[in-house]
């Protein structure tokens, strides 16, 4: 297992949002059945998704747990020469009530328009447990991955009240963000979430990662990487260290 491939592995998860699930088909058994569906990451860093009770791959998912959510660059040119990520997984459906309240608070944030269709609707939220991961970043690039996801250090209030704050009292520093990053400028951004390694912006309809510098453990380490971006002529290379 090569500990280079886990940082680019981890961002692509992180910022794409969007995925091909792929199930074990209930009415054609022995095929595979591939769905595309939106997801975040959850506290523990693991893709989360909302997805209706009589979709076929929820139907899918309730027979056979195992499942892999394919993810791969958005607007790639030619999509052999850049990352895609396999994850295999087990899909768990959440049943516990605290759950579900902390998974509808973490994806209303990134997919606002969700709430209304999950209230008309019946839909419940999942979990993808990760087993193991198949990460190509390019040409010859080809890992098999045990371990990619972190578990997010801010998720809950910690995480909730810098979102607050940054967007009631520093929009123009989450515009500033925007323009290093050269991101659509309208309609204007808002900040969705925050993790050790970077924050998510919603644009309109889309939501954009952005990596910090270095990675934050501590409420205050976010707070001196995001004064430093509000500052900064450029976006600042990253320099991690693996965990």
């Amino acid at each position: 297992m090569s500990t280079n491939a886990l940082r680019p592995a981890r961002e692509l998860l992180l910022k794409e949002y969007r995925g091909v699930l792929s199930t074990h088909s209930k009415s054609m058994p022995g095929y595979p059945f591939g769905s595309v569906v939106p997801y975040c990451l959850d506290a523990e860093g693991h893709p989360l998704i909302l997805i209706s009770r009589i979709a076929q791959h929820t139907h899918n998912l309730h027979k056979d747990p195992k499942c892999s959510l394919l993810v791969g660059e958005r607007d790639a040119e030619d999509v052999q020469a850049v990352g895609r990520l396999t994850v295999m997984a087990e899909a768990h459906k959440l049943t516990d009530e605290a759950a579900i309240e902390a998974a509808a608070e973490r994806y209303y944030r990134y997919f606002p328009e969700a709430a209304n269709y999950h209230k008309a609707h019946d839909f419940d939220f999942w979990v993808l447990q990760p087993v193991r991961h198949r990460y190509i970043g390019g040409f010859g690039a080809i890992h098999w991955l045990d371990q990619v996801t972190l578990a997010n250090t801010f998720a809950g209030k910690a995480e909730a009240s810098m979102i607050e704050h940054m967007n009631s009292d520093h929009a123009n520093a989450i515009a500033h963000y925007v323009e290093l990053s050269d991101l659509p400028r309208t309609p204007a951004a808002h900040m969705v979430g925050i993790d050790s390694e970077g924050m998510h912006l919603r644009i309109g309809q889309a939501v954009y990662w952005l990596p910090f510098p270095s990675t934050c453990n501590t409420p205050t380490q976010v707070r001196e990487a995001l004064v430093l971006l509000a500052r900064a002529d450029n976006w600042p290379s990253a320099t991690h260290v693996e965990g």
